[in-house]
């Protein structure tokens, strides 16, 4: 039997001001009409922002992002992934940005991956936007495995702030689903307990027809 989710939603409701205010303050801000039509290097941009704010304060990464831009050449993934090994010394150098060795070469790395995918699948938009909307688990097996430093929760970050309808496995939306019964503990690490979180929320959104992204919210928000 496929999972409720209306008494999820009006606990959110009843922390929330009502039903309606909750769903408002849920909605996906990051959601985009088309993903496919997203460039990749507003894609690569943002991957690289995800990247850079695991473990930093986010708001020193966002003072800085202007600098980032200009550094990494507007993020455009075909020049970084040729010249990347020539750029690596001055990058890490460079007053613009935050000079963490390892996530700049992560940087240059993704950009080969991105770069790879425009290349032979249609576009790195067009191959996200195409990954079937139930298997979340799935793409950011396939980011982590060809990726760098796209890992946890860094992936579904990315995938979030992308513009595609993710989930992010947050300690409130854990602690709503060990309520639930879906999870043993209020952590999502193991490959067993994400698929238990995925299996839930594509019941969740079955069931209710709101988007993954703000079933997770309202999860979340479930719990005050």
């Amino acid at each position: 039997m496929a999972r409720k989710f209306a008494p999820i939603l009006k606990m959110a409701a009843g922390h929330h001001g009502g039903r309606a205010n909750a769903l408002e303050m849920s909605q996906n801000t990051h959601a985009v009409a088309d993903l496919s039509k997203v460039s990749a290097d507003r894609l690569l941009s943002v991957m690289t922002r995800c990247v850079f704010n695991a473990g930093f304060n986010w708001k020193v990464i966002e003072a800085k992002w202007d600098g980032f831009e200009a550094a990494f050449e507007g993020f455009d993934p075909g020049k970084l992934a040729f010249f990347g090994e020539e750029m690596l010394d001055r990058l890490v150098s460079d007053e613009r940005i935050v000079r963490n060795g390892q996530k700049i070469k992560a940087t240059l790395e993704n950009a080969k991956l991105v770069a790879d995918i425009e290349a032979k699948e249609g576009g790195f938009g067009h191959f996200l936007a195409s990954w079937p909307a139930d298997d979340q688990l799935g793409l950011m097996t396939e980011l982590h495995k060809r990726g760098s430093r796209l890992g946890g929760a860094t992936g579904a970050y990315f995938l979030r702030f992308a513009g595609w309808d993710a989930w992010i496995a947050s300690s409130h939306v854990c602690a709503a689903l060990v309520r639930e019964g879906v999870l043993d503990k209020p952590q999502a690490t193991s490959k067993r307990d994400l698929t238990a979180l995925q299996t839930a929320i594509n019941d969740y959104h079955d069931g209710s027809g709101l988007p993954r992204a703000q079933i997770s919210r309202l999860l979340a928000m479930s719990v005050g």
